[in-house]
């Protein structure tokens, strides 16, 4: 593979690898969960400790392939490092949503709402890539450099809670 082309989606591909070792850690909670309720098969009526654990997962398997539109949208039509940075905290919110939803449910709130935002400015990265490469191509401006500026320059205030 040529290298110019590999180091523009290394980052994405080491978040979206980053996001697959979650998911699996994600369904092994559950099958943890599942043995530990009773020891077999899966289904555990009546348990609230696997159903926190089998809805947290459920949800989380929800959102995850809008999560990887987005993010390789983002990073492959506007700037990989800004949407891989916002990628990676967005598997931290994940985490934490996770384990929030593990012990009571408002402690998953910030979790969801901060995912949200994430998932919005990967949805506005791709939004601008895809606004440049028209304005490109109809009338010859390119404001690639202007958009990567000001991604880069938003991307570390998705730390603010």
């Amino acid at each position: 593979m040529d290298h110019e082309i590999l180091g523009s989606i290394v980052l994405l591909a080491i978040v979206t690898l980053i996001s697959v070792v979650q998911n699996a850690f994600f369904a092994s909670k559950v099958e943890h969960e599942s043995k530990h309720c009773n020891g077999k098969g899966f289904q555990r009526p009546g348990s609230s400790a696997f159903d926190r654990v089998y809805t947290a997962n459920q949800n989380c398997g929800h959102t995850y392939p809008t999560f990887l539109a987005v993010l390789w949208c983002a990073g492959l039509l506007c700037s990989q490092a800004p949407a891989a940075f916002a990628g990676l905290m967005y598997l931290f919110v994940r985490q934490k949503y996770f384990v929030g939803y593990l012990g009571e449910r408002p402690q998953s709130t910030p979790g969801h709402l901060f995912g949200k935002r994430i998932l919005l400015f990967l949805f506005l990265m791709s939004v601008a890539g895809i606004l440049n490469y028209y304005l490109v191509f109809f009338f010859g401006s390119d404001f690639e450099m202007h958009i990567k500026t000001i991604t880069s320059a938003i991307s570390p205030l998705l730390l603010i809670p």
